[in-house]
């Protein structure tokens, strides 16, 4: 029986990343422990910040199996939603009945209006390094 190919030198294969993928779960579940109460980011938005090391799914996947301190409940898909519906071991309505409970409203399509609620962390502050006094010619 023939195994599956192994993807091309530099190709991104969703959370396939140098090293393994715990890397970058680290960094991923670092950036959602920033988000504020009542706020969310996308799966997406994510896997931009983070430089499209990983896929949109790949972080899903981290979320999944997030450490208990992660707020896995503020990451939604694109459109504002909630995928953890689909899956068979979470309760459905888990992920809006937390996010209600910190204040986001969900519209009549059950979709959450991310114009409103979508966090985006500050850019970080370019080093500036100090200018360095000329010594004066002797």
């Amino acid at each position: 029986m023939r195994g599956r190919a192994r993807p091309r030198a530099g190709v991104r294969v969703h959370g396939d990343t140098p090293g393994g993928p715990s890397g970058v779960f680290s960094e991923i579940y670092e950036l959602v422990r920033q988000i504020p109460p009542g706020r969310v980011m996308t799966y997406g938005q994510i896997a931009a910040l983070l430089g499209h090391r990983v896929s949109p799914r790949a972080v899903g996947w981290a979320m999944h199996g997030c450490p208990a301190d992660v707020p896995w409940h503020r990451v939604v898909n694109a459109r504002g939603g909630c995928s953890t519906d689909r899956l068979t071991d979470m309760p459905p309505g888990l992920q809006r009945a937390l996010l209600e409970r910190e204040g986001v409203r969900f519209g009549s399509t059950g979709r959450i209006d991310l114009a409103r609620y979508r966090w985006t962390p500050a850019p970080p502050s370019p080093h500036r390094e100090e200018p360095q006094q000329e010594e004066a010619p002797p």
